[in-house]
């Protein structure tokens, strides 16, 4: 006759349960274990810490190549072909030539129109001739251009010279030149004068230079170093005195 089973009697599995695990742990407290390697383990760490800074840095590293590569081997395939603009070259402008100053002409006068070079050294010109006035001579002289002694079909200068308190007035008459005057050129003691010219309107194929100048003391100051000369505008001689 079977006895019903109590809640307080094990199941046959369960007494077999407890008994394999009482027998586990009796020869788990027989085995000694042995001691971690942990010199061993730390040093496959740092091994695996320093392959990951590696791979860090290379990969960095072939970041900041790429664009050199681009830059330096343009056009490779699968890349696109990059070039730094060149700077243009630096080029200084050439100055454009600036077109020359027109040559001077003379000072073109009415008839009887006078002319101040400095106070008390007055000129006019009237068809006759050539009238003047200086300190020297403040009395009104005149240089005829008619009366043939001179020859106004052939280029020439005249001069006459006053001289007053150190300082000299020059002046005279020029004539039969080609093309137009320009300027005159003296020289004198003092170093080279340049005058002024002055004409009558239209082509009288004469007019009147003069200058002023100083005189140097212990100096003749009716000597003339050398000449006195007319140029047209052309930069030839228009007139000479020598």
């Amino acid at each position: 006759m079977n006895h019903p089973r109590t809640e307080a009697d094990p199941a046959p599995g369960h007494v077999e349960t407890e008994q394999l695990r009482r027998a586990l742990t009796e020869v788990a407290y027989d085995i000694t274990p042995s001691p971690l390697p942990l010199a061993a383990v730390e040093r496959r760490g740092r091994r695996i810490r320093l392959w990951r800074r590696t791979a860090v840095l290379g990969a960095g590293c072939g970041l900041l190549l790429v664009p050199l590569a681009v830059v330096v081997l343009p056009g490779e395939s699968g890349a696109p072909s990059v070039t730094s603009p060149a700077a243009p070259p630096s080029v200084s402008p050439t100055p454009s030539a600036s077109p020359a100053a027109p040559a001077p002409t003379p000072r073109i006068v009415a008839s009887g129109e006078h002319v101040t070079a400095v106070p008390g050294f007055e000129l006019w010109l009237t068809a006759e001739g050539k009238h003047w006035t200086s300190p020297a001579l403040p009395e009104p002289q005149f240089r005829s251009v008619v009366d043939g002694n001179i020859a106004r079909s052939d280029p020439g200068v005249s001069l006459q010279v006053e001289s007053e308190d150190g300082r000299t007035y020059l002046s005279g008459v020029y004539y039969g030149g080609k093309g137009t005057a320009s300027s005159v050129e003296v020289e004198t003691v003092a170093g080279t004068v340049w005058g002024k010219l002055v004409e009558l309107p239209g082509d009288p194929g004469w007019g009147v230079w003069y200058a002023v100048t100083d005189l140097k003391p212990g100096k003749d100051p009716l000597h003339f170093e050398n000449q006195i000369t007319v140029h047209n505008t052309e930069g030839g001689i228009y007139a000479q005195w020598k």
